[in-house]
């Protein structure tokens, strides 16, 4: 009974968890109709509120998927090279400094991205506004690196070295063999390191509320401010709504659809994981 329990705190807490976006989310969309909430017009505390939530989806794609633009060939290419071609001990030195970024504050990459990735890029684009979507996806890109590299190359040391030798004997380079053998059969792996790594990029938090800015706008310049989901909600719950107001409940909608988007592509990673696993 006592170890059922244990097992079951995650189960219950995710359980309360959905409880309470429905619940509160209930009440959000009893005042504002569907048509409204998947509109491009966001301007919450206006003296007539509107709450378009396709402004905030379309920051949070975006900065997803400049950071999955970082984060994939570099991880990718990381994880090859530590399985298939460092030696064991650049391997034991090179992982642990490299999972070290998984292990640096998210507020602390937001702050890197507005004051040093930003200035950067200000002088080499020039129209590139203080608060963008551009650094800090490439700021989220390098924090999730560890995750990429780190699942991938698992998935690659799981590859019998029978196939490896098998490769090598009909005369394939060390190149041939990680590309034509070993990323083929880590692929499910890998694809599940990519969806895990879209997932932690859809939820971070700090590195954009501090670095793209609070603009509720529906614009596809990545050189101007955009707000993510998670940026809404932190700059509602510090205040600015409420309690029991239809601002106040917006923020469980959109957080019942931040975690819907982060429980899909969950669900996703596993299916990828169990479809495409090979047994050895």
């Amino acid at each position: 009974m006592f170890f059922f329990i244990t097992a079951s705190v995650s189960v219950i807490t995710t359980m309360g968890i959905i409880f309470t976006l429905v619940a509160d989310a209930y009440k959000f969309f009893l005042e504002v109709p569907l048509s409204e909430f998947f509109s491009t017009k966001l301007s919450p505390l206006s003296a007539d509120p509107s709450f378009g939530i396709l402004p905030l989806i379309n920051g949070t794609l975006f900065t997803t998927l400049i950071a999955m633009l970082v984060a994939v060939p570099i991880g990718l290419t990381a994880a090859m090279y530590l399985s298939e071609f460092a030696t064991e001990r650049t391997r034991r030195i090179l992982k642990p400094m490299m999972e070290l970024l998984a292990g640096i504050p998210t507020i602390v990459y937001g702050f890197f991205a507005y004051s040093f990735v930003t200035p950067i890029l200000m002088k080499v684009i020039p129209s590139l506004e203080p608060k963008n979507v551009l650094s800090p996806g490439i700021v989220m890109g390098i924090m999730i690196i560890p995750m990429v590299a780190s699942l991938s190359e698992d998935a690659m040391n799981s590859v019998p070295s029978a196939m490896r030798e098998g490769a090598y004997g009909l005369g394939a380079t060390k190149l041939e063999v990680t590309f034509k053998v070993v990323v083929p059969a880590a692929i499910s792996g890998i694809m599940a390191s990519f969806v895990l790594a879209i997932s932690r990029a859809i939820g971070e938090t700090m590195i954009v509320a501090i670095a793209s800015g609070s603009s509720k706008n529906f614009t596809f310049d990545i050189t101007h401010s955009m707000q993510t989901m998670t940026a809404y909600i932190v700059e509602f719950t510090s205040g600015d709504a409420a309690s029991g107001t239809t601002g106040y409940y917006s923020l469980y909608a959109v957080g019942l659809l931040l975690f819907a988007f982060t429980m899909i592509m969950n669900l996703i990673a596993q299916h990828i994981s169990h479809k495409y696993k090979e047994e050895y």
